[in-house]
């Protein structure tokens, strides 16, 4: 019992108690503060209303010691307090409920007089307002003065800092005066002579707070302060260091009760106080033990995603060894003793990346001197976005292979009993799988079963950053068992988790350790409570409309391709998708595996690495090379300028002028360094009037004459393109290159090898041109079959013709690149063969005929096509084998599409019920829990069982609810 008297006791600590000394003495008295905490989950006995002894139904939260009251009494005592949160006793526990169900109205009554107003304001003050009173600042205002000549203890709540009397219960079997203060929702700072404490209320808004909005403790602290005294907040007392050690306390108390924790003689074990995610397939726990594992592989895939995040740094500690483990290891982050360990008899092998150099390898060894640890590297469920419980990993240095290892290998030990497959989605698998199993048998703390198969998977965000040859390899389009997923969900978590990473940074590591562990735990019972009912729910909504267009899309793809083609294409599938985990090379047969011309790259680099001859100064290869890719983008400028609306938007204008001014600048740049390599041509010539002895080629260069493109069908006629009009370009100013000044020109100045350089690099450069010509009207004839034709209205046929008009800029683009290319072929002396190869294109080339998408149309069969389509395929080949792998290319794609999105809905049927089955497993453990509470005669924890086996049914029962309101058609899920 808590009252009053008038004694005054305050409780000063000693210097020589430290932080670690207070948590230390808390130990000794954690299981007795738990054991507390849960029996006043249970009623009292009798069960009687404390203000006039009926049966007493409810309690109140907010209310000193939680009193029993019946109906009547809680109505009436609560008029004054209409905000208080009530509970309402069902047998067997007390169930959240609300005042309005125990009363009609909040009645709002008219205030008093002036005059009774001041007459009240007298009475509680003492005295009147009188404004000398507050010209002296130092003096203490009466309200934040403490009680003279009595006992008082400090209490913090929500609504501020209040001194208040206290009269302990003096009977001979009395509780320890913390233990009674506990027992009143008060939780002390210390255990002897306590002179603070906080209410349960305070504590729970801090973490709700630090939770949501990353409030850091002296932020919080200081509202709290304002809140007290708005005028004078520095005469509060500061009492924020106390508050951070009780909320690191209150944070454990909290996780233990969560968990079912009675008591420490329960075993612990790494990751115990985590919640895991509700939807991944879990044997024994969501997923029947019984159930054959091995029959569909693919559906009981585990599929994670690796990341690290370089928010969450952590600063040196001056007394590192000085430091109270609370739950090290029982979260998210590793325990610590091992891990370190693991770290200093782990060597960091430094590889070298075949593929680009990606930040996470180029500074795997990059430390920060006032940094102990520059990041954190996670592990989590790539579809539902739950961290895994044991598997956080702190960086030392960069984001060394080392650390993910031990993050990767903790992971894949959690409740993973008879699954034998795992997509594994990381920003550089590409270069990170190649010596895992190696990394793995060499260490004795890394463990991965044998028998677990790894299929390597690289983020659609990140995988654009590869190599070309990466795609097809890592994307996960082309992983069987991925669904529909994009392998980046943990980048979203990475956002939740920096609200409080902020603040971590100066803390001790078990403080550290603590409070992401205690954010990632939310974050993954956030997920939970929501996955069904929203999560789950929203995205079988989008696969169900989504399987049936792409199943439609393939089914046309595959009418229009031969049965005999279709048939080794899905060969050529099942091979790679079988085989990729041995050699992830097999995946390339979903890129073009025609050999292509050289490319302009290709003869760069060819050019670079041959010796130079005498007289040619080094870098002209390179010089040519910029003065190429200017020409091109002053081509390509042109034709955007050309194909913008009439009065294009502004943001529009100032792209395009930013873009020309780039393009200036270059020029500019190009032209003063043509004075090196081409002086003996600028002899005699005004620097400013160069161009003054080009030939007249340069000077009739346009960026697209006559160049158009149209699409006709299998009749001959444009009855679905509009009237194509000729694209007259202005003409852009030629550069100094020896194809300007022609040949005779150059040989006279004894310019014979960069007249070969660029005619290398022009030929280079009209492949390219003539590769992306191909793509974009094979894309044309998509288009228009699969998107033009089967617009049914308005809005989808404007749609569908910007994205002609888009791919026909494309194909103008590409149209004048080449034609430039082959009148600087003309101009360079090519020979015989080479013109011959490289002819001139005409109008008639630019027409897409539909019936090439259609690989049986007689048509199609029966025409000719323009002679660049069969240019790079060898004589001994068929003429028409580039179509025929760009027929492939698209079935092979539309396939995957079709069948990723089959997976997806497959899967996630299969997580509505694996989560039903999660809560009911949760539900039946509680249960057993709360038997066997009741028979050890812990009241209080049995009936906080029993409410975590209502909340777990609830879950349950809304899942399957909203299963039965979305899905009528399907049969409901088992109970």
């Amino acid at each position: 019992m808590v009252s009053c008297n008038s004694q005054r006791d305050i409780h000063i600590p000693t210097a020589s108690q430290s932080q670690n000394d207070y948590i230390c003495e808390w130990l000794r008295h954690k299981e007795d503060l738990l054991r507390i905490l849960l029996e006043m989950e249970a009623a009292p006995s009798p069960r009687n209303c404390t203000k006039c002894g009926k049966d007493g139904m409810y309690r109140c939260t907010d209310c000193m010691h939680q009193p029993l009251f019946c109906t009547d009494c809680c109505r009436i005592l609560h008029e004054a307090h209409p905000f208080h949160r009530i509970q309402q006793w069902t047998g067997e526990f007390f169930e959240d409920s609300a005042l309005h169900m125990v009363s009609k109205a909040i009645s709002i009554e008219h205030g008093p007089s002036e005059g009774q107003r001041y007459k009240m304001d007298t009475r509680a003050g003492g005295m009147g307002m009188v404004e000398e009173e507050w010209e002296d600042i130092d003096e203490v205002p009466l309200h934040l003065q403490p009680p003279a000549n009595s006992k008082y203890l400090t209490i913090i709540d929500v609504t501020g800092v209040h001194f208040v009397r206290v009269q302990p219960c003096q009977c001979l079997d009395a509780d320890s005066y913390h233990r009674q203060l506990f027992q009143a929702k008060l939780c002390t700072s210390t255990f002897e002579k306590p002179s603070t404490a906080f209410t349960f209320a305070v504590l729970d808004d801090f973490l709700r707070e630090n939770l949501e909005c990353g409030t850091s403790g002296m932020n919080y602290y200081s509202k709290l302060r304002r809140v007290t005294s708005n005028v004078f907040p520095h005469l509060v007392p500061n009492r924020y260091r106390e508050l951070l050690r009780l909320a690191r306390q209150w944070r454990v108390l909290k996780l233990l009760k969560w968990n079912g924790f009675q008591d420490e003689t329960e075993r612990s074990s790494p990751g115990d106080l985590a919640l895991f995610c509700a939807a991944c397939p879990q044997p024994g726990i969501n997923v029947d033990p019984d159930v054959d594992l091995d029959e569909l592989v693919w559906k009981y895939t585990r599929t994670v995603v690796m990341d690290g995040n370089f928010k969450a740094e952590h600063m040196h500690e001056k007394w590192p060894d000085d430091q109270v483990w609370l739950m090290d290891g029982r979260g998210f982050m590793v325990a610590h003793p091992p891990y370190q360990e693991y770290l200093q008899t782990t060597p960091h092998i430094t590889e070298k990346s075949a593929c680009h150099n990606h930040r996470a390898i180029s500074q795997a060894n990059v430390s920060r001197g006032k940094l102990s640890a520059t990041g954190i590297g996670a592990t989590a469920c790539a579809r539902h976005g739950c961290f895994y419980p044991h598997s956080v990993v702190d960086f030392q240095k960069g984001e060394r292979q080392l650390n993910m290892d031990y993050s990767l290998s903790n992971a894949l030990g959690y409740n993973m009993t008879g699954i034998k497959n795992v997509l594994c989605f990381y920003d550089i698998n590409c270069s990170y799988m190649k010596n895992l199993c190696k990394r793995v048998d060499n260490s004795p703390f890394l463990h991965i079963p044998s028998s677990l198969q790894i299929v390597p998977g690289i983020g659609i965000w990140h995988v654009h950053g590869h190599k070309q040859e990466c795609y097809a390899r890592y994307a996960p389009l082309f992983l069987r068992g991925s669904g529909w997923v994009d392998g980046e969900i943990i980048e979203t978590l990475w956002s939740i988790l920096n609200i409080v990473s902020a603040s971590t940074c100066g803390m001790s590591s078990p403080h550290c350790q603590e409070l992401l562990d205690f954010q990632m735990n939310d974050s993954n019972f956030m997920k939970m409570i929501r996955i069904a009912v929203d999560s789950l729910s929203r995205k079988l909504k989008a696969a169900w409309a989504s399987v049936a267009m792409a199943r439609d899309t393939f089914t046309k793809l595959d009418e229009a391709v031969s049965s005999e083609n279709c048939q080794v294409w899905s060969i050529q599938e099942e091979s790679a998708l079988g085989g990729c985990v041995r050699d992830v090379s097999v995946m390339d047969i979903f890129e073009i595996q025609l050999k292509k011309a050289p490319t302009v790259h290709v003869v760069e680099l060819e050019l670079l690495e041959a010796p130079s001859q005498r007289g040619t100064r080094q870098g002209a290869a390179s010089w040519i090379m910029r003065g190429l890719g200017i020409e091109e983008s002053e081509i390509t400028l042109a034709i955007t300028q050309k194909d913008s609306s009439k009065y294009p938007s502004e943001t529009k204008r100032l792209a395009m002028a930013r873009r020309a001014d780039r393009l200036a600048v270059d020029r500019s740049r190009f032209i003063a360094d043509s004075q090196i390599y081409l002086a003996p041509l600028h002899q005699g010539t005004d620097a400013d009037d160069y161009s003054s002895g080009m030939t007249d080629v340069a000077h009739h260069m346009s960026a697209g004459d006559d160049v158009v493109s149209g699409e006709e069908d299998s009749e001959g006629s444009m009855d679905e393109a509009a009237d194509a009009v000729p694209l007259k370009m202005t003409k852009i100013a030629p550069l100094p290159l020896p194809s300007n000044f022609g040949i005779e020109r150059c040989r006279a100045a004894g310019a014979d090898e960069l007249v070969e350089m660029e005619l290398k690099l022009r030929i280079g450069q009209a492949n390219d041109a003539l590769h992306r010509l191909r793509i974009a009207l094979a894309d044309k004839a998509v288009a228009f079959r699969g998107v033009v034709r089967q617009a049914t209205s308005y809005s989808m046929r404007t749609r569908a013709w910007q994205m002609v008009n888009s791919i026909d800029s494309s194909v103008r683009q590409q149209a004048a690149i080449y034609k430039r290319c082959r009148e600087a072929m003309i101009a360079l002396g090519a020979d015989t063969d080479t013109l011959t190869r490289f002819q001139q294109l005409h109008k008639s080339h630019m027409a897409v005929h539909t019936a090439a998408f259609s690989q049986n149309a007689h048509d199609h069969r029966s025409s000719n096509l323009p002679w660049f389509w069969c240019m790079d395929i060898p004589r001994t080949t068929s003429s028409k084998n580039w179509l025929t792998e760009f027929y492939r290319i698209h079935w092979l794609r539309a396939k995957a599409v079709k069948d990723r999105w089959e997976e997806e809905e497959d899967l996630l049927v299969s997580e509505f019920h694996w989560t039903m089955n999660f809560f009911k497993f949760r539900a039946k453990k509680w249960n057993k829990k709360c038997v066997s509470f009741k028979a050890a005669g812990l009241h209080g924890a049995a009936c906080y069982a029993a409410r975590q086996k209502a909340v777990y049914d609830r879950l349950a029962e809304q899942g399957a609810s909203k299963w039965l309101n979305m899905s009528p058609e399907i049969l409901p899920l088992n109970q």
